[in-house]
């Protein structure tokens, strides 16, 4: 087991919206924006096309340190407590966040997105492809 793993991500790009409190999740925003991608990236962008959904995975920079009161809380939308990784808390170990986003245009390094569900200036760590799981005969799908 790794006591301790030193890691540098570094952004890929920033996300720019207009909205001072954007949505507390992707799943009901409507938020448009953009993900302006550091131009060295420009090609890996090549295949993303408008309609599509991508996964973006990015950092929470405005959230405050982690501390083991936040093990436990109470998200605003539900009337019970929850262990933190039963969340999308951004008080959390390690603030990653991830949302899946409609891709409305893509000019140049700039990705035009719906969906939004971050603050203005948020870095971008990485995009995937949004992959729909098969149909399976899991209840629970």
């Amino acid at each position: 087991m790794i006591d301790s793993l030193d890691l540098h991500l570094k952004p890929i790009g920033w996300v720019h919206c207009p909205a001072k409190k954007p949505p507390r999740h992707w799943t009901v925003s409507d938020l448009e924006g953009e993900l302006r991608m550091d131009p060295r990236y420009l090609e890996g962008l090549r295949d993303i096309k408008p309609g599509q959904r991508i996964v973006v995975i990015f950092y929470f920079h405005k959230s405050p340190g982690f501390k083991d009161r936040f093990l436990i809380q109470s998200p605003p939308h539900m009337n019970k407590e929850l262990g933190v990784f039963s969340t999308c808390s951004p008080r959390r170990p390690n603030p990653i966040g991830m949302s899946v986003l409609k891709v409305l245009g893509v000019e140049g390094n700039v990705i035009r997105v719906k969906g939004l569900d971050m603050l203005d200036g948020t870095p971008i760590l990485d995009i995937k492809p949004y992959i729909r799981p098969r149909a399976t005969s899991d209840p629970d799908d």
